[in-house]
């Protein structure tokens, strides 16, 4: 008998348990997940390597974060237009193609002039990109869509434990930063290839329209603290994963190699944490899991920045990477919950606010670095997580019901 795939997988009332079937479309937006997650866990201990290149500072340095959130920002605008007007396949491939022209740019050995546009042109086109897989994932697998979109995060995690490794190999055998970088730009060429293969199905289509304006009702106080809780999430993602190989050679005397690849000790806590929040979130409430997030983040950057080695360190940096795992997927689906049936609406604003986060975090922890050293700088981590934590508690708290006054 046949196996069910691709909109097969949905399953009706009592037809048994929930289960994913993988097709040929789902493998291939794993695989453009898988290479985004190439880039940006490889682009972030790179930027301390680039700085030491071109002569800059570190706020200078991460003004490539920043013109990656430009980026981000310019695609919550224009993923959904696009996708409605070109379709989804369209979008992807060509913001696979925009992230390969983007990386060129970054390894070409040009200055300040060259590499912020390709930053640019990379976080553009694979935030664009990203922006459709994730709708696409979801209607394409119905109500298996969240188990997919799961996976599927999981599986960038999981690709992008080797990108800060690779990268740290190819420094210490005296190769440089560039060739693990330019990989990512020839996983989004086969990405975009493999794609164009898959047979036409509704998910690759173009997007649905939105409902009319007067039907819709604005979003409340608790979806905007949501959205701050996920922009923080992203915040400390970006900014750990940007600067904690030059705190470790600032404060440890790692070696650049030995600095970018403890980076990995990072992701590879977070691929751990994303592969685990599926079953937690069957066990536990979402507002649960963050709270425990957060305190569990918090844990590991103690733990960093009181390591007095490089193998503490990476402890630490595992540990946070647990913690911080579990940060953006919480936040979006509560951030969904919270959209009022509105959740392509979520999802652009969750990619506008992470795009601020990117480019304003790492930005301000490098400037911080620049005025008082990395270890002090650092201490933007803990306030970022300390006020994630009171957004999400004011998010949640019940509002106390309006009294009205009795008659005569």
């Amino acid at each position: 008998m046949r196996r069910p795939r691709g909109r097969e997988a949905q399953l009706t009332a009592g037809a048994g348990p929930l289960r994913l079937h993988r097709d040929g479309l789902t493998w291939a937006l794993y695989g453009w997940l898988g290479t985004w997650g190439w880039f940006v866990f490889s682009m972030g201990p790179a930027v301390p390597l680039l700085r030491a290149e071109q002569g800059t500072s570190r706020s200078v340095a991460a003004l490539h974060g920043t013109a990656m959130a430009i980026g981000a920002v310019l695609a919550a605008y224009l993923a959904v237009t696009l996708a409605r007007r070109f379709g989804r396949r369209t979008v992807i491939t060509g913001g696979a193609l925009l992230l390969t022209a983007g990386v060129a740019l970054l390894v070409s050995g040009g200055g300040l002039e060259v590499t912020l546009p390709g930053a640019l042109l990379a976080g553009t086109g694979g935030s664009t990109a990203l922006n459709a897989t994730s709708p696409a994932l979801a209607q394409h697998h119905g109500p298996a869509g969240a188990a997919a979109l799961s996976e599927g995060n999981a599986v960038a995690a999981l690709v992008g434990v080797l990108a800060p490794l690779a990268l740290g190999l190819s420094v210490a055998a005296g190769l440089g930063w560039r060739p693990a970088l330019a990989v990512g730009g020839v996983l989004a060429l086969g990405a975009a290839l493999s794609l164009r293969r898959v047979a036409d199905v509704p998910a690759l289509g173009p997007a649905a329209r939105p409902a009319p304006r007067g039907s819709r009702a604005p979003l409340g106080r608790r979806f905007w603290m949501l959205l701050g809780v996920l922009s923080i999430g992203v915040g400390v993602e970006f900014s750990t994963t940007f600067w904690a190989g030059d705190l470790l050679q600032a404060r440890l005397g790692a070696s650049p190699g030995v600095a970018a690849g403890a980076v990995t000790g990072f992701v590879a806590g977070m691929a751990a944490g994303r592969f685990a929040a599926g079953r937690l979130a069957l066990r536990h409430s979402p507002v649960r899991l963050l709270m425990v997030a957060l305190l569990t983040a918090g844990a590991g950057w103690l733990v960093l920045w009181t390591a007095p080695g490089v193998p503490a360190g990476v402890a630490g940096l595992v540990l946070s990477g647990l913690g911080v795992a579990l940060l953006f997927p919480l936040a979006v689906s509560l951030l969904m919950a919270a959209s009022g049936g509105r959740p392509d609406v979520a999802s652009a604003a969750g990619s506008a606010g992470a795009g601020v986060a990117i480019g304003s975090a790492p930005f301000a922890l490098g400037a911080l670095a620049d005025a008082v050293g990395p270890h002090l700088g650092f201490l933007l981590v803990p306030a970022l997580l300390l006020v994630a934590g009171v957004l999400l508690i004011a998010a949640v708290r019940p509002r106390p019901a309006v009294r009205t006054p009795a008659a005569g």
